[in-house]
């Protein structure tokens, strides 16, 4: 049989057309490839979203759980916006106090009230929210004095919050929480070289009795460590640095702020000419099982306090908190949530902060919080609910202000050496986190095109020597130029 030319051309056009172009890979294809380019192992969580109208544009893993770690701070400090009076006010409801109480016939006690302030400050350069402020009312008062107390019992005596890793109870990262908190509850100690096979030579903080096992050698690198077990005031410190290494500044934490603050008062008040004929002490209130709210703090005592210190607004001090992600400051703001409602607990700050998510449509099984500043490993939230708390707080009235207290990409705080030189350097807005195999950005950044975008992404389970934080960085620089 004979084909006809027309079948015949119509054969030749099938047989030779070119197979259809494979479409291009979408956003959220393209982002995952570079995602993956971390290695295997993560897990890794993404919402981006358009900040107008809540369209998502990329949705990776949107509902998973994941360790928030210190981006938790970004949740504590949306509640203090939202709850607490007269932010950007001198905080009146915070300062430290001063106050005489008799014992009979002897000198009387001196009592060191803390309210909650974050700031108190020991240095010699101090100039606004002073120790030395207390200690000049004391002296001027009476030049024989008894006991040296301090008071925290404004807040319960919970001073490491569920879930936190006990070896950072030695270090400024978990150091103690107290009503009564001066020098960030931390001491530092300078270590410098000594001769060659000796000793390093160290300026320890009087506090802290001082086991040096470190040792000077000939070259390599320095290598240091501490270790304090907890309840102990004896720091042990390990390792070795070389006969040409710069002075290393070790910051310590402390156990009990409440008798730090009251030793350091003592020896203020010594300086002034002032006998302290008892010793230190200290009054906790106990915490409630389970946090139970029904443990209110003890009525204040009557006499006024002698003297009383007014700090600056704790707006600044949320600013810095969210900046540099300081952990005992957003302890401390959760505890004061907390006593928005009764006696300060951590259980009573968390209800206050749960109360504003479920006010922002955040599905219950999208967060749970043991603490306001990330260090529990209790933490987790989902990428989706993130996103939603951005865009409520946004629309808020102290919405541009909370937004202003995060890092800018580029610029400042824990930001100030990501994104630098790239198209979002200053058009990014977000708040870090880190913790142990887990990586953390969430906030609000600017596309090429000006839209305006939110975002939030976690990575979970991240094996040593992998990059999690350029993976994430990545992806945000893909999405910002897509849009």
């Amino acid at each position: 049989m004979r084909a006809t030319p027309l079948l015949l051309l119509l054969a030749i056009s099938l047989g030779g057309a070119a197979p259809p172009a494979a479409p291009a890979p979408t956003l959220t294809q393209r982002i995952e490839a570079r995602l993956a380019e971390a290695g295997p192992g993560i897990r890794f969580g993404l919402v981006i979203a358009d900040a107008a109208d809540g369209r998502e544009l990329v949705a990776i893993v949107p509902e998973g759980r994941f360790v928030p770690a210190s981006s938790t701070k970004m949740f504590t400090a949306a509640a203090a916006f939202a709850v607490l009076p007269d932010l950007d006010q001198p905080d009146l409801a915070g300062g430290a106090a001063v106050r005489l109480e008799p014992r009979g016939v002897d000198a009387p006690d001196v009592v060191l009230e803390g309210h909650g302030d974050a700031r108190l400050s020991s240095a010699a350069d101090c100039r606004i929210d002073c120790l030395a402020t207390l200690a000049d009312a004391v002296a001027a008062k009476a030049r024989v004095v008894h006991d040296v107390i301090g008071d925290d019992r404004e807040f319960p005596d919970e001073r490491w919050s569920p879930g936190m890793s006990w070896n950072n109870m030695a270090t400024r990262s978990g150091t103690a929480v107290s009503a009564l908190t001066l020098d960030d509850n931390e001491l530092a100690m300078t270590v410098v070289p000594g001769p060659r096979t000796q000793p390093v030579r160290v300026a320890p903080p009087g506090y802290f009795t001082l086991e040096n096992r470190a040792v000077t050698v000939d070259a390599g690198t320095s290598a240091l460590n501490f270790e304090r077990l907890p309840g102990s005031r004896t720091v042990r410190l390990t390792g070795w640095v070389t006969g040409a290494s710069k002075p290393e500044v070790l910051h310590l934490g402390v156990d009990d702020p409440a008798d730090y603050a009251a030793w350091r008062l003592e020896a203020l008040l010594e300086a002034r000419g002032v006998r302290v004929t008892g010793t230190v002490a200290v009054r906790h209130r106990p915490a409630a099982p389970n946090g139970d709210p029904a443990d209110r703090f003890p009525a204040p005592a009557a006499a006024a306090p002698l003297a009383k210190l007014v700090p600056p607004p704790l707006a600044e001090d949320i600013r810095y908190t969210l900046k540099v992600s300081q952990n005992l400051h957003a302890e401390l703001l959760l505890r004061r949530l907390g006593r928005q409602s009764g006696g300060g607990s951590i259980a009573e700050g968390l209800a206050v902060v749960n109360a504003m998510l479920a006010k922002a449509g955040l599905a219950r099984s999208e967060y749970d919080f043991s603490d306001g500043s990330g260090m529990s490993s209790y933490n987790r939230v989902a990428p989706r609910g993130t996103v939603l708390l951005l865009r409520w707080a946004a629309a808020q009235p102290w919405g541009a202000a909370w937004r202003d207290s995060l890092p800018v990409a580029g610029v400042d705080g824990t930001l100030a050496k990501r994104f630098r030189d790239t198209p979002l350097a200053g058009k990014l807005w977000a708040k870090t986190g880190t913790l142990n195999a887990t990586v953390a950005l969430a906030g609000y950044m600017t596309g090429a095109s000006g839209r305006a975008l939110v975002f939030a992404a976690f990575a979970a389970d991240v094996p040593e020597g992998a990059d999690a934080v350029k993976a994430i960085d990545s992806a945000l620089l893909l999405a910002a130029a897509a849009n």
